[in-house]
């Protein structure tokens, strides 16, 4: 109870940081978001890994560029990257899920080819609930099946069908969330997605 104590004070501390990753990372803590104990070890690679993701940077790479394409989506919908700020080592440390899913959760939308409106977002943590990460996001799931056809209605079409094709992706593809994406920035998103196992999708509808 201590311990719990502790955290959301933290994280109150963090909430009106500008630094939204240190946030994001600390409220997924707090909320006891655990990894899979059957895909623990397929983390390995990314344990403690959390390179810092520069906007400006990545829109100088060519266009149709992973990076490129990623700093667009951002821009385009008014996002900065979840970066997590060293004095978070000992939480970045011991919850790698936390982290990487709050690092790569816009990443995802690109690769996959989801948007940013109900939809979309349930495309994502369908994709997610079925790579298995975390029995946390199957529920987060289950819930956003019930309250999200609500939330929007005039959504309810694409929303079943992103479930469906979150899910098949997910299935279908590579384990995402121990890939290290910030070494590939330059390479081509199609390309990217074709070693991790995704179909391609036309650039100027992500």
């Amino acid at each position: 109870m201590l311990k719990k104590l502790r955290q959301f004070q933290t994280l109150l501390a963090y909430k009106q940081s500008e630094n939204f990753g240190d946030f994001a990372i600390l409220k997924s803590d707090f909320l006891g978001a655990n990894l899979n104990p059957q895909v623990s070890s397929q983390l390995q690679e990314v344990v403690g890994y959390y390179p810092p993701i520069d906007l400006d940077k990545l829109s100088q790479y060519p266009q149709g560029s992973f990076g490129h394409e990623y700093a667009a989506h951002m821009r385009k919908n008014h996002l900065k990257p979840l970066n997590i700020s060293t004095e978070l080592a000992e939480v970045a440390q011991r919850n790698v899920f936390a982290l990487r899913y709050v690092v790569t959760h816009d990443i995802f939308h690109v690769l996959l080819g989801f948007d940013t409106s109900y939809a979309g977002e349930i495309g994502v943590l369908a994709f997610a609930a079925a790579q298995n990460y975390s029995k946390a996001l199957k529920f987060s799931l289950w819930l956003a099946k019930l309250f999200y056809p609500i939330i929007a209605p005039q959504q309810i079409q694409e929303i079943f069908a992103n479930i469906k094709k979150g899910h098949d992706l997910g299935k279908q593809a590579e384990f995402l969330l121990g890939y290290r994406f910030e070494e590939h920035w330059k390479e081509p998103i199609n390309e990217v997605r074709l070693n991790l196992k995704l179909p391609s999708v036309i650039l100027n509808a992500i």
